[in-house]
């Protein structure tokens, strides 16, 4: 089965930086989603790269507000890669808005639907859509396959430490860390849709990037340490490598999708099949650390 990545939306942002990352990295198409101007974000996406194919990134439309562009985007990637011979190996599900609303007066229902919308529902839809791309359970009277003992597909969905309600000790924020809380409703529930459906050929997992340079965070960069805000360069790095703790490391076959690394002692997980078992279905941070419940 030959591997293809997805990272949606990736015309800015985190997205934006997991993409090109991939693109530098791995050897696998790369398919990269944005709302409008696609020629625009494949160029921007594809800037200053070197020795990278420009055939591997492909650019989609979809709006995770309009389920019938992640529909279109599900057709089109199935005429891409045939579920029959090919297999979604990464996807990144990263939208994301925020109203900080500070005090229950402060709660606008149109703000908070459409944080709901894009936080929680949005990647919600990309899995009714593209769950169809992951690989299924090996059936008992089949033959051994490369399931058995290869790395599994992930579905990382983007979450947030706010999104945890036993590490809610400061309050505020109501409609984000309510949608981040369902995501990982969402992500575990996947997951366990997952177990039964593909067994250990497939998880899902949650990933908090914490602080990063982007739109999303602008408004805060100033009350958060330097050392504590993060280039989303540096974090889509740091995201793939948490990502791969859950592949075993060090793979270079023909195919894989992150290339091998050396072992970084912070990086987090053994990358052990054992090791993918324990941490699917749960939320875990750029540093590798779980986010708890």
């Amino acid at each position: 089965m030959r591997p293809w990545t997805l990272v949606s939306p990736a015309s800015r942002g985190i997205g934006f930086a997991l993409t090109r990352h991939l693109l530098q990295t791995t050897r696998a198409p790369v398919v990269a989603t944005a709302r409008k101007d696609l020629e625009r974000t494949k160029e921007e996406l594809l800037d200053g790269l070197e020795n990278v194919d420009r055939e591997r990134l492909t650019v989609l439309e979809l709006d995770v507000l309009e389920e019938s562009t992640i529909a279109s985007a599900s057709s089109r990637c199935a005429a891409l890669f045939s579920p029959k011979n090919n297999t979604l190996q990464l996807s990144f599900l990263v939208p994301g808005i925020l109203y900080p609303e500070k005090s229950p007066a402060q709660i606008d229902a149109t703000d908070a639907l459409l944080t709901f919308r894009t936080n929680t529902l949005g990647p919600m839809l990309m899995l009714k859509h593209f769950s169809g791309f992951l690989p299924k359970k090996q059936k008992s009277s089949s033959p051994p396959s490369q399931h058995s003992t290869s790395i599994p597909s992930i579905t990382a969905v983007m979450s947030a430490r706010v999104g945890s309600i036993s590490d809610n000790h400061l309050g505020g924020w109501y409609s984000y860390r309510a949608s981040k809380a369902g995501v990982n409703q969402v992500v575990k529930t996947f997951d366990n849709f997952l177990r039964t459906r593909s067994g250990d050929a497939a998880v899902a997992v949650g990933l908090h990037p914490g602080t990063v340079r982007t739109g999303l965070s602008k408004e805060f960069w100033g009350s958060v340490r330097e050392e504590k805000l993060f280039e989303r360069q540096w974090v889509a790095e740091r995201l793939v490598r948490v990502v791969g703790g859950l592949w075993a490391e060090g793979r270079r076959n023909e195919g894989d999708v992150v290339a091998g690394r050396e072992r970084d002692g912070d990086m987090g997980p053994d990358g052990s099949r054992e090791r993918v078992l324990e941490m699917r279905g749960r939320c875990w941070d750029w540093d590798g650390k779980e986010v708890p419940p």
